[in-house]
């Protein structure tokens, strides 16, 4: 699970994108708004993101809406935690 979570927030931009949906759920194009991306890349990122379960999109008429799926978060944030304690007690 954390590999598959630090690949995905290797990259800058999906790491823009997970800073504005801190703040909100969005729309792909409120998000694109905000990155000096085109929309096939904004596509690509959106994709790792919910394949690492970052995030989910939900359908709201012919709009997807994005939001960050904070419980995993916080489960990644745990096991990161864990890890480091484990590491410092050595």
């Amino acid at each position: 699970m954390l590999n598959k979570t630090f690949s995905a927030l290797a990259d800058n931009n999906r790491q823009k994108i997970i800073d504005l949906l801190k703040k909100r759920e969005m729309s792909v194009s409120d998000i694109v708004s905000h990155l000096n991306i085109t929309m096939a890349t904004l596509s690509h990122h959106l994709d790792i993101l919910k394949r690492a379960d970052l995030i989910s999109g939900r359908r709201d008429g012919q709009k997807i809406i994005y939001s960050l799926n904070f419980s995993v978060i916080q489960e990644v944030e745990e096991k990161i935690v864990k890890f480091l304690k484990i590491k410092n007690k050595k």
